[in-house]
């Protein structure tokens, strides 16, 4: 993968799979330059042997194929850059995912284009699950809401060509000032 935004795209798609009714996605900037990733989700989550297994490249869920590589290329990336990555699961409650990378590392990804990477999960997926989207840096902070969003509209589909287009907009010009020295 060649940015942090199209891993992110592996792992809420795992979430979506799970059932998730909610999927909330934190990028969080410390003043050290250390990049945490977050992503927790409501779905039916993995049992204890599974969430073992779950960083094994030849474990996967899926029937059309006998290897899973999202969770362990994950964690290749933020080892590369000096991080790690951390995972909980319950069953029937959820799944929450880390992954931390140092973003002063030379082999630490940039985060790509976070504002499409969410804008197409929504435009994807507009009626479930909902998303929440949390950027944060010293530079300040930004939140998004599909529910928000589904409120405000009233009714209009979240598949909507100029609504797509209006949280591809808004998205870029809010996440900019808070992560932009780190996402190309």
């Amino acid at each position: 993968m060649r940015d942090i935004s199209l891993h992110l795209s592996d792992i809420v798609q795992n979430s979506i799979t799970a059932g998730a009714s909610l999927v909330e996605v934190t990028f969080r900037l410390d003043g050290a330059g250390v990049l945490r990733v977050t992503v927790r989700d409501d779905g039916c989550g993995m049992s204890p042997e599974l969430l073992e297994r779950v960083q094994s490249p030849f474990t996967t869920t899926r029937t059309t194929r006998k290897v899973g590589l999202g969770i362990p290329l994950l964690t290749q990336n933020a080892r590369l850059s000096g991080g790690d990555v951390r995972l909980q699961s319950e069953l029937g409650v959820g799944t929450v995912i880390e992954a931390d990378f140092h973003t002063d590392s030379i082999d630490c990804l940039p985060v790509g284009d976070l504002a499409e990477t969410m804008a197409t999960l929504v435009l994807s997926n507009p009626d479930r699950p909902d998303f929440h989207l949390t950027c944060a840096s010293p530079s300040g902070e930004m939140q998004f809401s599909t529910e928000e969003i589904r409120q405000a509209l009233g009714g209009v589909s979240l598949a909507e060509p100029e609504v797509y287009q209006w949280m591809l907009s808004s998205l870029r010009e809010e996440i900019e000032p808070i992560l932009g020295g780190i996402m190309k």
